[in-house]
């Protein structure tokens, strides 16, 4: 827990304030029962009212600077740990960022969604609490027990007694509590799963009819969730009454003894009054400091799921003199590549050979897990191989740096993504900086114009969330636009024409042939039809290249090939 707290560095003064202000309401409102205390002893029972007036007005006095104290010290508290939290998340967001694939796939995108708003909450929540409670808590217990010391060490005894009990009461809480709050938000991370997939594949779902048995999917995890917090909240329901109990119990016994004592003769009235107001004030310090210690195990929990992301060292980084420019430009090659995905016994990718130049067109073709968008996500360097080179400009990838690497490359996946925004903003994600005429030009090329144009507010037009208003081909061609507007070096198209109609298709590839004929392109494709003219067609079969060549060369000798050809066309367009 102490080690998140290293984020509230920025904040340090405003912290020593909130200290100040809350130590000196903490000291007027011990003062204020022994002022109560004088004015009763020396002010009512002998009736001085010059006496009464005159440290009436000081109570006042003291009681205003208590409560100006406590609302100062809780408007920073409140400021500095929402900045904190607020940091706490950018810091979260931009580690997260410079994970490679493998590390988000290690934590879970439904964790980190969790993580990053759910536990930096829970947080949050805490420090606020800590910076008000934690400092005036400690100086008011020890503070009231001096000061009910001062009054009468007889009637001490009684607190002898409770306080060790309210303490034997905390310690069994925390006990039962704290083990719970972890599995409470790894519950929550389940739920956030569920409710993620049922949302991103709604489409899936209702195809299927599996609307019933996604329903009870997700009522099993909330159910599980809501369980374990009954659970929780049970236990700790279970602290208040007691304390109450205890509370009550004190105040009787002050009042039944202090009342024998004043009888005779032992102790003023105003003292006991006194002596009762630190009672109080020392058992509500005990009550706040159990508060925290039922709150902090949870934000624990909390914290050590977040300094888990902060603390992952993500295997992909920069090296510390890193090229900036390579002697070659747009040239890309494999040396003996071979890759394993983590945990992984066989290869992805074994003992990979190529190269592409600038002006060819390679293409890569093979079946359902051959390996080749993984060999084209090794280019951008999302994952890095265990043995052999990637060159890109005549340097390996890994001597780059990754903006630097990246900026070379207009990458098109196999899935197209889109944001929320219009059609100009997702186009010009390639390039920010591009001008209306660079944007038409590349949703021109990339077939996506004539769409565009009837569309009501055209490159204005706004995509909903996930592209959701536009069709599969539609997303496809904006993405491909996305890539062409940054005129990159490399052109790399993992499946990117597959909601394509053929007639499309042809026109798009027409287009790109112009547009792209000085950079090297890479495409990795399922139908034939789109590969048949790239100056290059490498066949992978279970990560291993099994045929390498022209579309008519590999038709005489790869019986691979052959079969994916004659899969997809007739004898006569074969021949």
């Amino acid at each position: 827990m102490l080690k998140i707290f290293k984020h509230l560095k920025p904040f340090a003064g405003l912290v020593v304030l909130i200290v100040c202000f809350l130590i000196v309401q903490s000291l007027a409102e011990l003062y204020l029962p022994t002022l109560m205390s004088d004015v009763v002893n020396n002010g009512m029972m002998k009736s001085n009212f010059n006496y009464i007036w005159k440290y009436g007005f000081y109570m006042l006095l003291v009681a205003a600077l208590s409560g100006a104290c406590s609302i100062i010290g809780a408007y920073f508290s409140s400021k500095a740990a929402v900045g904190f939290g607020r940091d706490l998340r950018d810091k979260v967001f931009t580690q997260v960022e410079g994970y490679s694939l493998n590390e988000i796939d290690k934590i879970g995108t439904a964790s980190l969604i969790t993580r990053t708003t759910n536990d930096i909450n829970q947080v949050q929540m805490v420090t606020i609490m800590m910076m008000r409670f934690m400092i005036t808590a400690p100086i008011m217990m020890v503070g009231g027990i001096i000061m009910a010391l001062s009054k009468d060490r007889e009637l001490a005894n009684i607190l002898a007694v409770v306080l060790p009990l309210m303490i034997i009461i905390m310690a069994v809480t925390a006990k039962f509590v704290v083990p719970l709050f972890k599995t409470l938000q790894k519950r929550l991370d389940k739920l956030n799963l569920v409710l993620r997939e049922n949302l991103t594949g709604i489409r899936v779902i209702r195809a299927f009819n599996r609307l019933k048995k996604e329903r009870v999917r997700f009522d099993h995890a909330n159910k599980d969730l809501t369980d374990l917090s009954i659970k929780v909240n049970k236990i700790m329901a279970v602290m208040q009454p007691v304390m109450m109990l205890l509370m009550n119990a004190t105040t009787l016994a002050i009042i039944w003894f202090g009342g024998l004592r004043i009888g005779n003769g032992e102790l003023g009235i105003g003292d006991m009054m006194a002596f009762l107001q630190y009672a109080m004030q020392i058992m509500f310090s005990f009550i706040m400091v159990a508060v925290m210690f039922i709150m902090i195990p949870r934000a624990q929990a909390s914290a050590n799921r977040i300094n888990e992301v902060l603390d992952l060292k993500t295997e992909i980084t920069d090296k510390e003199n890193p090229v900036q420019e390579g002697s070659a430009k747009g040239f890309v090659e494999f040396k003996d590549v071979t890759f394993y995905y983590p945990g992984a016994q066989l290869p992805a990718l074994n003992h990979i050979s190529f190269s592409a130049k600038p002006g060819e067109v390679t293409a890569i073709i093979g079946g359902t897990g051959s390996g080749k968008s993984t060999l084209i996500n090794l280019i951008p360097r999302f994952y890095d191989i265990q043995e052999g080179a990637i060159l890109v400009d005549g340097v390996d990838v890994r001597d780059f740096k990754q903006q630097a690497l990246r900026k070379k490359i207009g990458f098109v996946p196999q899935t197209a993504i889109l944001f929320t925004g219009t059609i100009a903003q997702n186009i010009r994600y390639g390039k920010e900086e591009a001008t209306e005429e660079e944007v038409k030009h590349a949703a021109n090329v990339a077939q996506a114009i004539d769409f565009i144009n009837e569309m009501p507010e055209g490159l204005n037009s706004i995509i909903a969330q996930g592209g959701t208003n536009v069709s599969g081909g539609q997303k496809q061609r904006i993405s491909i636009a996305r890539a062409l507007v940054s005129n990159p070096e490399i052109y790399i198209f993992d499946d990117s024409f597959s909601a394509l109609d053929f007639k499309t298709d042809a026109a798009l590839r027409k287009a790109l042939k112009k547009e792209t004929k000085e950079a090297t392109v890479l495409i990795v494709a399922q139908r034939v039809s789109t590969i048949m003219d790239a100056d290059r067609i490498i066949v992978l079969d279970e990560g291993e290249i099994v045929g390498m060549g022209t579309h008519k060369e590999l038709l005489r000798t790869n019986k691979i090939y052959y079969e994916i050809v004659s899969s997809q066309l007739s004898e006569e367009e074969i021949a």
